[in-house]
């Protein structure tokens, strides 16, 4: 690798490393000012009793969650909130754990903020002359399809638990009422902001830095013990050296080969099947990189390759960051979900996610 290799792989990954640590300090704040708990509550409130409406409003929480604060947020934090709910309320765990779980997943591919493959994805399209808005039109089709098809899913294995009423939720416990209003309002602001196309790691920035600073004013406890993914991050960079490396050393060459080229629709699916495969076997990161020549600088492909190694990390526990956070906060909670069932459930629903959502790509390009 050149100088120049290294100075263009810096500046391709400073800006992900930057909102990757930005909006982890924004999420934690937000979650220690009580958002998610009183986001939790209101959801149980207006649910109304009825199990199935219940769900349907988390589902939409978890969506949201992962749209604008990423993936990874949603697994950290929501995974907590629907254990807790669901315990408050009498529903059995797993469904909304096994919700949270795949919609990390699955429901990040409509902004660039949503995963970290997506923001890498967009500064290849940036060299293509593309940019924010571009991407957005393009991911919309198939992430509502990856999103409608993941609930119908759950929907369909959680019948019986989505049936009767419960009672309400108590009121959470009480809160700083400026610092829960103005975490409140950062978190509100960050998708219209994010969804207007502003540099995500300057908005993630000054949203840590406002929440930093208001904590510390109104209580600094809150500041304790604050977690930081810098291993996170430093295991991002180191991945993306090692996987440029080796693309220098024929990898990229090779890849490209065994890909099916164009950008009909056999091709788009089969893009996304090499990302959602290579995902579960390796991780969706590493997954990504190796895969992301392959694209050969086509948006459509590069697209179809988020859809796979986005939404089709669902059937091994390493194959997303998401999910092995996701299985730390189940069993902080005491919840255990069966790999036996587990697996072959997520693989059900990552055929059928990206396979749906792959020709919905196909379709709407």
């Amino acid at each position: 690798m050149t100088g120049a290799d290294a100075l263009a792989l810096a500046e391709r990954l400073a800006p992900v490393v930057v909102f990757l640590l930005a909006i982890t300090v924004t999420a934690e704040l937000a979650e220690r000012a009580g958002v998610f708990d009183v986001a939790g509550h209101a959801v149980a409130r207006v649910g109304g009793g009825r199990r199935w409406l219940l769900w349907v409003l988390f589902a939409g929480l978890a969506v949201l969650a992962t749209i604008v604060l990423s993936l990874d947020t949603t697994a950290v934090l929501l995974t907590p909130v629907g254990l807790a709910i669901a315990a408050q309320v009498g529903l059995d765990p797993r469904l909304l754990a096994v919700t949270t779980l795949w919609i990390a997943n699955t429901g990040s591919l409509l902004l660039p903020v949503s995963n970290l493959t997506n923001l890498l994805a967009l500064h290849t399209l940036e060299g293509a002359g593309l940019g924010h808005g571009d991407y957005v039109r393009m991911a919309w089709a198939p992430a509502l399809v990856a999103v409608l098809v993941t609930l119908a899913l759950v929907a369909a294995l959680h019948t019986r638990s989505l049936r009767g009423r419960y009672e309400v939720a108590p009121p959470p416990e009480p809160h700083d009422v400026v610092l829960l209003r103005v975490a409140a309002v950062v978190c509100v602001v960050l998708g219209p902001l994010f969804a207007l196309g502003a540099p995500p790691w300057a908005v993630s920035l000054v949203s840590a830095g406002l929440l930093l600073a208001v904590t510390w004013r109104r209580d600094s406890r809150l500041l304790r013990d604050l977690s930081v993914p810098w291993l996170m991050a430093a295991g991002f960079v180191a991945i993306s050296v090692v996987v440029e490396l080796f693309q220098h050393h024929g990898l990229a060459d090779l890849v490209s080969r065994l890909v099916p080229s164009g950008t009909g629709t056999g091709a788009l699916v089969a893009m996304a099947a090499a990302g959602a495969g290579l995902a579960n076997l390796v991780n969706n990161l590493p997954a990504y990189l190796v895969l992301e020549p392959a694209a050969d600088g086509s948006a459509a492909r590069l697209l179809a390759l988020l859809v796979g190694t986005n939404a089709g990390p669902l059937v091994t526990p390493w194959a997303s960051l998401a999910t092995l956070l996701w299985i730390q906060r189940c069993r902080a909670r005491g919840v255990v979900v069966p790999w036996r069932w587990l697996a072959p459930a997520g693989l059900l629903c990552a055929v059928l996610v990206v396979g749906s959502s792959a020709l919905a790509l196909s379709a709407a390009g």
